[in-house]
Order: C-alpha cells, then sequence, then structure tokens
C-alpha cells in the first residue's frame, strides 16, 4: 500500500521508516527543510537505536522517501498520516494547531478519496475537529465528506529508546473509526505487523483518542506512586528496592515504571498527563488524583538539588559531575529531562557543572553552551568533583570502576537518581550514595 506521513518527529519519522520495512511505500512529509535535507542523505535528525540503518536501508530499496511538497505525498496516498507534534498551551490543553493546519492542507490537496490517520497524541474530540476543518475547506456536509474521505484515529504507544521494535512488534494496535470499511481496510495496512498475534482493537474513534491519554497517565501514575513510597521509605529506613520486589511481584501491580527515581520527562508523560487534566477539568471532572501525579514528579527532579544543598550548604565553589543528561536512556532527548533541573539549580548557586552523556550532549550544549563543561567520556568529567549525581541509566554507568571513580574525585559522594547502586557496597569501598528510598538520603534532606 502507498502513505504519506506528515511530519518527522519521533512518531512520524519512526512510523514512517516501519511502514516501509514492511513493504509499504512511504513518502515522509515534513516543513522544515534542513530536516528533509538531512533525511535525503540517509542521515536521521533524531538518536533512536536502529533507526538509522532502516532508514538507510528503506530508501536503497526505493520504499522511502521524503519531501516539503505536502501535494506530492497525498496525490499517490491512500492513507495520509498526521503525526505531527501536540506541545502543551499555555493552560495546559494540548495545541492543535499543527494537526488542524496538516489536515486542512490535505483537504487542499486531495483529488480522491484518502483515509487521514491522526496519529499524533490528541485529545478526545480532535478527530471531530479533523473532519469539521477538512469538510470547511471542501465545502463539504457531513453526508458528502465521506466520498472525499475518512479520518481514523490510530493512536502510537512508541517508547523512546525502544521505538523501532515497538513499531515492528506492537503490543496492540489501537483503531478508531465510524466507518467499517475503513477499519478493514486499517487492519489490512496493520497485517504485516500483527500475524504473529498481537492485537488490532477496532473501537469508535473517541476511546481510541481516550486510550492514549489513559495509558501515559496511568503510567506516570505508577512512576509517582512508587516515588512516594519512596520517600516514606527514607523517612523509616525502609529500603524501596525491597518494597519493589514486594509489590511488583503481585501479577495486579507489575514490575514495570515501578522504579523509584528522580521522575519522569520526556515528551509525553508531562505533556500528556497535563493535557488529561485540562480535559476532565473542561468536563468539570475533578483531577485532583493527576494533579498529585505531576506535583510528585516535580518534587522528584528537585531531589539531587536538595540533596546538593543538605551536603554543601552555602557553598558557592562546589563542583558537581553528572552522568547523564537525556530524560532516559537510548534516546538524546531532553526534553523535561531531570537533568535540565539539576543543572539550573546548581547554575544559580554558581556551582562549576560538568557533564557526559553519550547521546545528548548537543542538545545540552544548545541550550548551555559554555555555562556547563562537557566530558568525552564519564571518567573525564569527574577530578576535583566533589559529588557526583546519575541522572540517566545509560548501561556504561551501571558497572563503574570505583577505585578510579574514588581518586579522581575530591570527595567519594555519589547521588543515585536511579537506584543504579547499592548504598552498602559503596560504603564498603568508603564511598557515600545516597539513592532514592534507600534510606541513606534521609540523613541529609
Amino acid at each position: 500500500m502507498k502513505l504519506c506521513v506528515v511530519g518527522s518527529g519521533y512518531v512520524g519519522l519512526v512510523t514512517a521508516v516501519g511502514f516501509a520495512e514492511m513493504g509499504h511505500t512511504v513518502i515522509g512529509v515534513d516543513r522544515d527543510e534542513k530536516k528533509i535535507a538531512m533525511l535525503a542523505q540517509g542521515r536521521s535528525p533524531i538518536y533512536e537505536p536502529g533507526l538509522e540503518e532502516l532508514l538507510r536501508r528503506n530508501m536503497e530499496g526505493g520504499r522511502l522517501s521524503f519531501t516539503t511538497d505536502l501535494g506530492a505525498g497525498v496525490s499517490g496516498s491512500l492513507f495520509c498520516f498526521i503525526a505531527v507534534g501536540t506541545p502543551n498551551a499555555d493552560d495546559g490543553s494540548a495545541d492543535l494547531g499543527a494537526v488542524l493546519d496538516v489536515a486542512a492542507e490535505i483537504a487542499r490537496n486531495i483529488k480522491e478519496y484518502r483515509i487521514v490517520v491522526v496519529k499524533s497524541t490528541v485529545p478526545v474530540g480532535t478527530s471531530t475537529k479533523v473532519q469539521e476543518i477538512m469538510r470547511k475547506v471542501r465545502g463539504l456536509s457531513p453526508e458528502e465528506s465521506h466520498t472525499l474521505f475518512d479520518v481514523v484515529s490510530n493512536p502510537e504507544f512508541l517508547k523512546e529508546g525502544s521505538a523501532v521494535d515497538d513499531v515492528l512488534r506492537p503490543d496492540r494496535v489501537v483503531i478508531g473509526v465510524d466507518n467499517p470499511r475503513v477499519g478493514e481496510l486499517m487492519k489490512e495496512l496493520y497485517a504485516p505487523f500483527t500475524r504473529n498475534g498481537h492485537p488490532v482493537f477496532l473501537m469508535d474513534i473517541p476511546s481510541a483518542e481516550l486510550t492514549k491519554y489513559a495509558s501515559n497517565a496511568f503510567l506516570a501514575t505508577k512512576i509517582s506512586f512508587i516515588n512516594k513510597m519512596a520517600e516514606i521509605c527514607d523517612r523509616t529506613g525502609a529500603d524501596i528496592m525491597n518494597v519493589r520486589l514486594g509489590m511488583g511481584s503481585d501479577p495486579r501491580i507489575g514490575m514495570p515504571f515501578l522504579y523509584a527515581g528522580v521522575g519522569y520527562g520526556g515528551s509525553c508523560f508531562p505533556k500528556d498527563v497535563k493535557a488529561l487534566i485540562h480535559t476532565g477539568e473542561a468536563l468539570n471532572i475533578p483531577m485532583g488524583l493527576l494533579s498529585e501525579v505531576e506535583a510528585v514528579n516535580d518534587f522528584q527532579k528537585r531531589i539531587p538539588g536538595h540533596l546538593v544543598d543538605s551536603l554543601f550548604p552555602g557553598r558557592s565553589d562546589l563542583s558537581v559531575a553528572i552522568w547523564g543528561g537525556a530524560f532516559k536512556a537510548e534516546t538524546d532527548d531532553i526534553r523535561e529531562a531531570p537533568s535540565l533541573v539539576l543543572i539550573d539549580h546548581l547554575i544559580e548557586r554558581k556551582a562549576r557543572v560538568s557533564l557526559y552523556d553519550p547521546e545528548a550532549m548537543d542538545n545540552l550544549k544548545s541550550r548551555y553552551g559554555d555555562r556547563i563543561r562537557f566530558g568525552k567520556d564519564p571518567y573525564e568529567i569527574l577530578p576535583g568533583a566533589e559529588a557526583l549525581c546519575l541522572l540517566t541509566e545509560w548501561r556504561i554507568f551501571r558497572t563503574p570502576d570505583w577505585d578510579r571513580v574514588k581518586s579522581l574525585m575530591a570527595r567519594p559522594i555519589v547521588i543515585d537518581g536511579r537506584n543504579q547502586y547499592d548504598p552498602r557496597e559503596l560504603a564498603g569501598r568508603g564511598i557515600d550514595c545516597y539513592g532514592i528510598g534507600r534510606g541513606r538520603s534521609r540523613e541529609a534532606r
């Protein structure tokens, strides 16, 4: 089948490459000329494991191409995917400007029947707005519009860092339709992805739209819940790692996303929680649960800074090293990253900050310039440091040479924001380690 994907960010680019990898013919569309020029050379503008290899392979195979001309993308494609960003507006709601602009542009370029698939994360009712604006552009009544287009909700469930695997082997495909015939066409489109029994859920459009927000908000709730339990652990001497094992072994709860740490970040959870809170409030539904999830997460991001302040009160000549700047491992994305909260805090108190991250350095350099020092490897940033903060769970940080770490640092203090290390083991090496909910950090709060 032939399709176009409008938007070449994390969702759009991975989706386009995934469909091409399964044998479909795909045109990626983006108004950013620099990004399209980069893609035309087989280079990905984002870091995602395995993405660039698949990008080049499918371009060389003639199944994938890129253009800034939306009309060219629409002209030969039965399916037109909208995969542009929906950032939060000032009031916390999802900004649908880009989605509706693309919908209007697709309507202007349609010459024969097309299926418009909303892949962007959007609140309930967005597909109706897409239909309305497309009808308005073409001057069609609701009855007439189905002869020219149908709108589908097809939310994505990709995790940055494993997005390629998620798109090729989805754990489920959710499709919201109001036309059963279109539902069957969508199932045919996804058939190469679901032959191993991965479920396809056909449902009404509002339910499909809400499923994405509900999923992300629930996962964010799990993270904030275990972080609140970690706070109790710090006050009582309990160990959150033991509590997690006891909880997560219950199949009704499960281990995934039950990790205490410095909170969630990225492009999805913070944005989607805010948008769902706004949706509920617009419907006069109190959203206190999710407001507290958000408040707990904001608090978690400030914990490393609070620990630094407690350990080094009043110091203006402090030197702090940071391992990890991306919001999670296997990505270069720093949006809403906990590292930003700590770096901003340290700069404000005039501390010297040095940082190493395997992939996010360029994005961090763009944000901070020469206000912080960047190293070429994890150890280069340690000489003279009085505290080392682990903020991203990259594999390269899992088993450091602790003797080397201790010899390089001015003071052997580790703030473990991801609970990667055993404080008792490090104590035996003469290193003070403060984790999240591991008991020791309560002494410094």
